[in-house]
């Protein structure tokens, strides 16, 4: 979002430029878009196999995968989580999400198998896992790791796989448990500390989760590196690497069709309600959009997403950086009335944009099946209050 302005005077963050919050219009000054009309015009390269070939072999290596699963009673408790972990890492993990809840039930379940398990690197997987799937597990499994002074052992910071599944458990934790906030603060010491002296994969692994920790990472970035990473892993299994790359091939290709869909979508709209003054970034708000919902399923809802929070972009600059204080009031009034006729309190150049907003969310109804209409409501109610926020 733009700079919203809390005084007299405030900074534009992207240009530098001084924000004079008045009864005058303000220009923006925000840079164009650096990607221009790339995904309108890109081609990606044509696959040397067909789709429907890559997704009936798709197809026949998730039934292997299920197969895994299957064979639960030769797959200990331990390797469970390690496959589990390696699915939501890779990417694919939604294809598997009953056989999932059921072995992390299963892992609950049977937690006294835990209790002779001394290997750290299972003991925060497994905490990890749990909490991220909202089961309940208390930060006492690490217990058994600390010395009689309460810390943890030397063999725990020498170990780097183990600091960081451990570094990244610790993420979960809810507030009130000031162990695991103290063991953040200790474990980020000492992974800074050896993180010149890792190896590969494991140097981008901590540097990754240096930066921003693996259960806040953006999923389908964590599955870009982590495919490239795990082939470097020894023991990774064929059927789930040669998986991964097709299920990012099949997404990555969707991703590029929605993209230039929403950008000749974004440029009509752009060029239409003439708003100069506003930021034209409809590609990184699909990117953003992406990082909450990636997956092929969510094609329809990631499109609703990105043209919603395009208009959102538009309203923002405009009560930032252009209008007035009166036309930032008579803007609010006409969203808050949802009407077209509240079109004439508008000044002239805010008239196309407010009907196109109405309009376009007139089309998301449309576009809903019969069950579904009710969501649109609460969208606009969010839009409403959005509005009054932004005033």
């Amino acid at each position: 979002m733009a700079p919203t302005s809390q005084s007299n005077i405030a900074t534009n963050q992207e240009t530098g430029s001084t924000l004079v919050p008045s009864t005058t219009t303000v220009s923006g000054e925000f840079a164009p878009s650096v990607w221009g009309d790339f995904f309108i015009t890109y081609t990606p390269p044509i696959s040397q196999m067909s789709e429907e070939w890559m997704r009936e072999r798709a197809d026949q290596l998730k039934a292997k995968v299920r197969q895994m699963f299957d064979s639960g009673k030769a797959l200990s408790l331990p390797d469970t989580l390690v496959l589990v972990d390696t699915l939501e890492r890779l990417g694919i993990e939604n294809h598997f999400c009953e056989e999932i809840e059921m072995a992390l039930r299963h892992v609950q379940k049977e937690g006294h198998v835990f209790e002779s398990c001394n290997d750290i690197n299972i003991a925060a997987l497994r905490f990890r896992l749990l909490r991220q799937h909202g089961f309940w597990i208390s930060p006492g499994v690490f217990d058994k790791f600390k010395d009689d002074t309460a810390s943890f052992s030397d063999t725990l910071l020498s170990d780097p796989r183990s600091m960081l599944s451990l570094y990244n458990a610790a993420h979960l934790a809810i507030p009130g448990e000031h162990q695991l906030h103290k063991l953040i603060t200790t474990l980020r010491s000492h992974l800074e500390s050896i993180k010149g002296k890792l190896g590969s994969p494991m140097v981008s692994q901590v540097s990754r989760a240096l930066e921003i920790p693996l259960p806040r990472y953006p999923k389908r970035l964590e599955t870009l590196h982590y495919i490239r990473e795990y082939e470097e892993e020894d023991g990774h299994s064929d059927v789930l690497l040669e998986l991964a790359r097709l299920e990012f091939n099949f997404v990555r290709s969707l991703h590029l069709k929605e993209l230039k869909n929403l950008s000749l979508w974004w440029k009509d709209l752009y060029n239409t309600v003439n708003l100069r003054y506003s930021r034209d970034r409809i590609v990184e708000i699909y990117f953003w959009t992406c990082t909450m919902l990636h997956e092929e399923e969510y094609s329809h809802a990631r499109m609703l997403f990105a043209k919603t929070f395009g208009f959102f972009s538009l309203m923002d600059d405009t009560y930032d950086v252009h209008a007035t204080l009166d036309e930032c009031y008579k803007l609010n009034e006409a969203i808050q009335m949802w009407d077209e006729s509240a079109v004439s309190i508008l000044p002239e150049y805010l008239r196309t944009f407010y009907i196109k907003l109405l309009r376009t969310y007139k089309e998301y109804e449309d576009s809903l099946k019969l069950d579904e209409k009710y969501r649109v409501f609460y969208v606009i109610e969010s839009t409403k209050l959005l509005s009054k926020t932004y005033l």
